[in-house]
């Protein structure tokens, strides 16, 4: 059989935001500032270029849900020509400019800006990239591997999380240039990632995410819907103090 690529996939406000300003990519299909109350899971042929991103409008700023939405269509339209780093890198930039381009001439959006993580799957590799504080994670069998890179200051002793973002597309007023973080790791049947939001990681610890990822399940599409419904029962359990979006992707044959 073919390997393939399975993607279950939720959105939601959490209990404090008055609204969703996370964006979600999976393949041509996006999720823009909307609210799952279940996760949706996505099967793709592993073979033209697939994009798994999750975008975090920057709240406090006007416009969010705009940005994230902006950068999570783009890359579902532009996805299937991401045929390595080099085009990755090139897209973020052209998604940078075209947030700042869309604030032109709008007050109301002056600064807007988001943060954007993800996964280009290609036959044998994965192109990991994020800007900003969302990320990326590889499921192993000893638990998360993070292989994004948070463009977050250094934190004190004793502190687990900030809301400080140290680079974003757009969130200023004038254009700023981005340095993404890009990197390719090998791809085989049986690879599973975690993409999400801060909304997910910043109320539960990478060690209690661990811990729902690591329950016996079977290998499949149902169980990974399970998981992703109790990664965001965690998240909301700890309070749901943003928006919390997720993607679980498991490569299947």
């Amino acid at each position: 059989m073919a390997p393939y690529i399975a993607v279950s996939a939720l959105s939601h406000e959490g209990l404090v935001r008055e609204h969703n300003e996370d964006s979600l990519t999976v393949g041509p299909w996006t999720l823009c500032a909307t609210v799952t109350t279940n996760p949706q899971t996505l099967l793709f042929p592993l073979g033209p270029p697939c994009v798994v991103a999750v975008a975090d409008g920057l709240g406090g700023h006007p416009g969010g849900e705009v940005a994230s939405a902006l950068v999570a269509r783009r890359l579902a339209v532009g996805g299937g020509g991401l045929d390595g780093e080099e085009a990755v890198r090139d897209e973020l930039q052209e998604c940078n400019r075209a947030v700042y381009a869309a604030t032109a001439g709008d007050p109301e959006l002056a600064a807007m800006g988001t943060t954007v993580a993800g996964l280009v799957l290609l036959p044998g590799q994965a192109v990991v990239f994020n800007v900003g504080d969302s990320r990326v994670y590889r499921i192993t069998g000893d638990g998360l591997q993070r292989v994004s890179v948070d463009d977050s200051p250094p934190l004190p002793p004793g502190r687990r999380t900030t809301s400080v973002v140290t680079q974003t597309l757009g969130g200023s007023l004038g254009l700023t240039f981005v340095e993404p973080h890009v990197r390719t790791a090998p791809l085989t049947v049986g690879d599973r990632y975690l993409v999400c939001s801060d909304g997910l990681t910043d109320p539960v610890t990478e060690e209690e995410l661990s811990g729902v990822l690591a329950r016996p399940s079977d290998t499949s599409e149902r169980a990974d819907g399970k998981a992703a419904f109790e990664l965001w029962k965690a998240a909301i359990e700890a309070g749901g103090p943003d928006n919390i979006t997720l993607a679980l992707v498991r490569i299947g044959e």
